[in-house]
């Protein structure tokens, strides 16, 4: 089932997060007092309106899995913490991790132009002569975002990378580049092709092999059509009576599928030097964040970092739409609350 462009409006922030206009009014968030227990709350959550839930919280020697609500409201199908989920621009971190260990190994250069790169959209893309594949990264590139574009397909997304990128092509720079930041997907759609340009192969297979693989990371996909649809959690937004969840987002930074344990494996794993050499992660450092949340159309993500009570929290919920990411956001500060008073 896909969404119907004249039921839903949709506008991508600067953080990434996709939010529909017609819905942002003063809507006020229910404040309830904080309980003692992670599961209370997550319980809690679906009282506020979500359909479901899962929490994946890792500290030293004690990882905890919390779920409620509905993996599938149509059916009544509980909320089970190891289902998939997509993990939209949680993606991102996967792609900014390949690049730092191509540029320790000199297959990939920081300072490169992505004119360099791909040749092709030199005349295409303004400056890409001087924007290189560090701005890109940072989103310091000036290059418009696709999702911004109000031609951009969300009932029906494009199958075909340059498809996406046609919606771009051949506008003016939003800023000179390095002058700002500004969050753009596209940064990362070319990224992915630059990637499977210098490889020679796709980028998934390399994130595969050289990050997945290593890590153990077995419930972890690049794309949805990689999975059985029935291990995905439903996606659901706020008004709209069907489940989203075939809506198939293949953009490079926006594709991937995982479960909220391997996300935030994969998280410690990017802090605690598990998975980069020193130089590796020194060039990480240099080049992108360690945290990240996620919105497509059915599906909310966050995962960070708490450095004073040493953990890794990943929040999934499955509604979005009008308020759900300020109690999605609510939700998750009271959890990290909790976590901070055991």
């Amino acid at each position: 089932m896909h969404f119907k462009k004249s039921t839903i409006q949709f506008v991508l922030l600067k953080v990434g997060i996709i939010v529909p206009l017609f819905l942002l009014s003063a809507c006020s968030l229910v404040i309830f007092p904080v309980p003692d227990s992670v599961d209370v709350e997550v319980e809690n959550a679906i009282n506020r309106g979500f359909d479901g839930i899962i929490v994946y919280v890792d500290q030293p020697e004690n990882e905890r899995l919390f779920a409620a609500g509905y993996a599938n409201r149509e059916n009544q199908i509980p909320a089970d913490p190891h289902r998939l989920f997509k993990i939209a621009s949680i993606s991102k971190l996967y792609i900014a991790a390949a690049c730092a260990k191509l540029v320790h190994v000199n297959v990939l250069s920081l300072d490169k132009t992505l004119g360099e790169y791909l040749p092709d959209l030199v005349n295409r893309i303004e400056n890409a002569d001087e924007i290189t594949l560090r701005m890109m990264l940072q989103h310091r590139s000036g290059i418009p975002n696709f999702t911004d574009d109000p031609d951009y397909p969300w009932d029906n997304p494009f199958k075909d990378n340059r498809q996406t990128l046609e919606l771009v092509l051949d506008e003016p720079a939003d800023f000179a580049p390095d002058k700002k930041y500004k969050y753009s997907n596209t940064n990362y759609l070319l990224i992915g092709e630059i990637l499977d340009n210098v490889l020679g192969y796709s980028h998934h297979d390399y994130i595969k092999s050289e990050i997945l693989n290593p890590l153990g990371l077995n419930n972890t996909y690049s794309l949805l059509s990689e999975v059985d649809l029935d291990s995905v959690m439903s996606g659901y937004y706020a008004g709209y009576e069907y489940d989203i969840k075939e809506n198939d987002f293949v953009q490079p930074g926006g594709s991937m599928v995982a479960t909220a344990e391997d996300v935030g494996k994969f998280l410690r794993a990017l802090i605690d030097g598990s998975l980069f050499t020193e130089d590796e992660q020194s060039i990480y450092s240099s080049i992108y964040e360690y945290e990240h949340t996620g919105l497509l159309p059915g599906y909310q993500s966050m995962v960070r970092y708490h450095e004073d009570i040493d953990a890794v929290v990943v929040q999934f919920t499955n509604t979005s739409g009008g308020n759900f990411w300020n109690k999605s956001e609510n939700v998750y500060n009271r959890i990290i609350k909790i976590l901070g008073r055991e």
